[in-house]
């Protein structure tokens, strides 16, 4: 008889979920699932209010990546205001999506992968975690605490607090930088190259103990999403989007991000609250692409700041290509925090950086707008419909794990064929499983939203864990 493995829950990695793998009769893996079990609806709730309030409220989304959501959604209003916010607005903004990118990189690689990567995949679990590494290591956990530090701390200078500020609004920003904030985060900077760099560099020392991990880790071709400057370089908080495919040719360029739903579509699973978007003009399933730090290095054809761009060679050297297997996620995210580290150096020193011109004020002049910011785990998209009187009267958000996700349901069926035999079922193949959906880092919190009609089973269960009654959607 066929059967069915269960991993509940899926482990460092934000949010809700559980991983299915399905055997057939004679123990073979036939296929695997990744569920989101949770379920919040912003989409709809947000319906009514006024859009200025949007940016404070979708922080709220997530606060692990709450910057990006200001952001996208400002940018929304930014459009709904038909207004182009002072330079140094733009530049502040800039700088803070830097501090989170900094800070959530940092905790992806530090603190959810290193246990893996460092301790093994096949360690004892009750070791495998961030202790464990600590305990090993304490000089790489040191490490990883004080990056994220800096970049939360960078987020506390210029928003006033680390997690869900209300700073960035429909016209640039709230408050201008003090020199001070300037000076000390100016300060801290080059001890955060240094760490930077030692961890790419620890990371590149223990990649080849990894070949079975990168042949079978979402290795497969995909298309890649993600933002792009005008001249074609690594962007992360403005710019038209490019799709490309797996032998780094330009599929689309010079996407307007008004313009997404074009070649965007979304889809809904039966078996998860995460939705499932696809290029449009190959249709759902074969629209399979991905978003986030892979991506964006397959897509930029440079990144434009010094130590990045020598970081970047050797990334290129792994493939003639694109770099398809997902497992290289790791050494992209590594890559994007010296660029990001580059980019508040730069920023910072800008003249303009303490102008206290930092809002342009308006009433709503468009009823339809669009924000769009590449958010540490991909390409976030806000948009917002509004009537006369300012309120929310539509919104929908594609969140960066939404994009991944047919990928990341691809990528985990091709691990477990590899690695899960079900005549001898090993927790270090489990894990292995596992492991493919935290190369996406993903954030499941942020990407639950639509409301429709969508698959519903909602159990009653005593404190023993038995089932009580159970109603379903289907």
């Amino acid at each position: 008889m066929s059967k069915t493995i269960t991993i509940d829950p899926v482990t460092r990695i934000e949010g809700h979920s559980k991983i299915t793998i399905h055997l057939d009769d004679k123990g073979k893996v036939e296929e695997a699932r990744f569920h989101v079990t949770q379920f919040r609806g912003f989409e709809k709730f947000t319906e009514g209010r006024p859009f200025y309030e949007m940016p404070a409220i979708t922080a709220r989304i997530c606060g692990i990546c709450p910057i990006s959501h200001m952001l996208a959604s400002a940018k929304a209003g930014d459009e709904l205001l038909a207004v182009r916010i002072p330079p140094a607005a733009e530049r502040l903004r800039r700088v803070l999506h830097m501090g989170q990118t900094v800070q959530s990189h940092a905790l992806s690689f530090f603190h959810l992968s290193s246990p893996d990567l460092l301790l093994g995949m096949d360690a004892d679990p009750v070791e495998r975690h961030i202790l464990g590494l600590a305990a090993r290591h304490p000089d790489l956990a040191r490490d990883g605490v004080w990056l994220r530090m800096y970049g939360q701390q960078i987020i506390e200078h210029l928003a006033g607090k680390r997690i869900h500020p209300a700073w960035a609004v429909p016209g640039g920003v709230s408050r201008p930088l003090s020199s001070e904030s300037r000076d000390q985060i100016l300060e801290q900077t080059p001890r955060a190259f240094d760490i930077a760099q030692r961890a790419l560099d620890l990371f590149l020392s223990v990649i080849e103990k990894f070949e079975p991990e990168i042949e079978t880790f979402a290795n497969f071709p995909t298309l890649f999403f993600s933002q792009v400057t005008r001249n074609g370089e690594l962007e992360l908080y403005d710019g038209p989007l490019r799709i490309t495919d797996a032998k780094r040719k330009i599929v689309a360029d010079h996407i307007d991000p008004s313009s997404y739903d074009e070649h965007i579509g979304e889809a809904s699973v039966p078996w998860s609250y995460l939705k499932a978007p696809f290029y449009r003009p190959m249709g759902y399933p074969d629209g399979i692409y991905r978003v986030g730090p892979l991506a964006r290095l397959n897509n930029a054809d440079r990144c434009g700041t010094p130590r990045a761009d020598a970081a970047l060679e050797a990334f290129r050297a792994l493939a003639k290509g694109a770099v398809l297997s997902s497992f290289y996620y790791h050494h992209a995210r590594l890559i994007e925090i010296l660029y990001a580290l580059e980019q508040i150096e730069a920023l910072l020193k800008h003249p303009d950086i303490l102008s206290p011109r930092v809002r342009a004020a308006a009433e709503p002049n468009r009823t339809d707008g669009v924000g769009v910011a590449e958010a540490p785990r991909g390409t976030l998209i806000h948009h917002y419909r509004i009537n006369d009187d300012g309120q929310i009267t539509w919104a929908n958000l594609i969140v960066a794990t939404g994009h991944n996700n047919l990928a990341m349901n691809r990528g985990i069926t091709q691990a477990a064929k590899k690695f899960v035999k079900g005549s001898s079922l090993k927790e270090g193949a489990l894990n292995r499983v596992e492991a493919v959906i935290r190369c996406y880092d993903p954030c499941l919190s942020c990407s639950t939203h639509a409301l429709g009609q969508m698959a519903l089973r909602v159990q009653l269960m005593d404190r023993e864990g038995h089932v009580l009654d159970e109603q379903k959607r289907v």
